[in-house]
């Protein structure tokens, strides 16, 4: 080893050439509540229980959204349509309950893939944050999406890219 290199002097150098490089590049971080990165295509966020075009509930209380979920989050109970409530529900069996613990939920996307009935999906938001356990287990009244005669907005909002998906899949 010479001397020149005893003395660090070409590493040195050199680590200093990296660090002013690096200042004359865009900076990747994104001032967020003002600006909001672009998502991936496939990215899965907070679960929505879907309704059809009238307004009833699509999910049939099946249970394989739970059975398919690997972190056992999903919990329902199921129950029969009384007469007169046909408006409400499409089926004769309905989900009473339905509870979500995302705090166990991994995000994969199983329960999506399981539904027979395309009764849930994972949306394009993400998990607000909170401070207590119990505000992370949502009911289905936190899932469903919003009645499509009640506040048409809300619903195709509540959809995002997911209509324009389904049209093309059809």
């Amino acid at each position: 080893m010479t001397i020149w290199e005893k003395m660090y002097i070409p590493a040195i150098a050199k680590g200093m050439g990296i660090t002013f490089s690096h200042i004359f590049k865009k900076n990747p971080t994104i001032q967020f509540p003002e600006k909001t990165r672009p998502f991936s295509p496939v990215f899965r966020g907070l679960h929505i229980l879907n309704r059809d075009e009238e307004g009833r509930e699509n999910c049939t209380a099946c249970g394989l959204c739970a059975v398919a979920c690997p972190a056992e989050a999903i919990t329902m109970e199921a129950a029969e349509r009384l007469p007169g409530e046909e408006h409400l529900y499409r089926e004769e069996k309905y989900a009473a309950k339905y509870e979500i613990n995302m705090l166990r939920c991994i995000f994969c996307g199983f329960c999506e893939d399981a539904c027979p009935k395309d009764a849930i999906y994972l949306s394009e938001s993400f998990m607000p944050s909170d401070y207590l356990r119990s505000q992370f287990i949502y009911k289905k009244e936190d899932l469903l999406i919003p009645d499509p005669k009640e506040d048409p907005e809300a619903y195709k909002k509540a959809l995002g890219n997911r209509a324009s998906q389904k049209k093309q899949k059809d």
